[in-house]
């Protein structure tokens, strides 16, 4: 009698693992207002009432999914640091992050989006923080947090020709002065006006 129940609880697992895959993917690929569940349950070849009766709505569907990927923690000097931080991006492009794809191509429509993008970038900044030059290190980590998302993005969303076919060590060769220079470099001096 017990093997009766285990089946069912395996099926509703398989089944919530197909719509949460559909979802993700539809998600990632169209954003939050143009997936619907209708659309997302023929994705995952089940029925739409069966998503609602798993995940109760679109927006409760869309925070289970629209997570980015927690990152290994910064640590070290800042030179380490800007290393660790060149390997991540160097691994969000070789890869898509599908988590942080979903969030990202969502959140100019979608508030909950853009709470979810803003709110990890701002936590994964402040950790990367405490371990970059101390003068405007918040300043450092949210500039190459900008280079991070906006490397991605191009690569990713916008697909732009050469930063869609480069190798992802060839890009991450190029920035590595900029994020090492933004990570522990000291900064120019403003330039003074000239003398009239």
């Amino acid at each position: 009698m017990s093997a009766h129940p285990t089946r069912r609880a395996e099926q509703r697992d398989r089944t919530q693992s197909r719509i949460l895959e559909a979802a993700r993917r539809l998600f990632a690929e169209v954003g939050y207002d143009r997936a619907t569940i209708r659309a997302i349950a023929a994705a995952a070849d089940t029925d739409p009432g069966l998503v609602m009766r798993y995940f109760g709505s679109k927006d409760n569907l869309f925070a289970q999914v629209a997570q980015f990927d927690r990152d290994e923690l910064i640590t070290g000097t800042p030179p380490q640091a800007a290393e660790q931080l060149l390997a991540a991006l160097e691994q969000k492009l070789a890869e898509q992050p599908t988590d942080a794809l979903t969030a990202i191509r969502s959140m100019l429509t979608h508030p909950d989006a853009a709470a979810e993008v803003r709110s990890a970038m701002v936590a994964r900044q402040q950790q990367a923080a405490q371990h970059l030059a101390d003068d405007d290190a918040h300043l450092r980590a949210g500039l190459i947090g900008a280079l991070t998302i906006g490397t991605v993005i191009g690569r990713h969303l916008l697909e732009l020709d050469a930063l869609r076919d480069a190798p992802p060590d060839r890009i991450a060769a190029l920035l590595r002065r900029a994020i090492h220079d933004i990570a522990h470099g000291t900064p120019e001096p403003e330039p003074r006006a000239p003398n009239l």
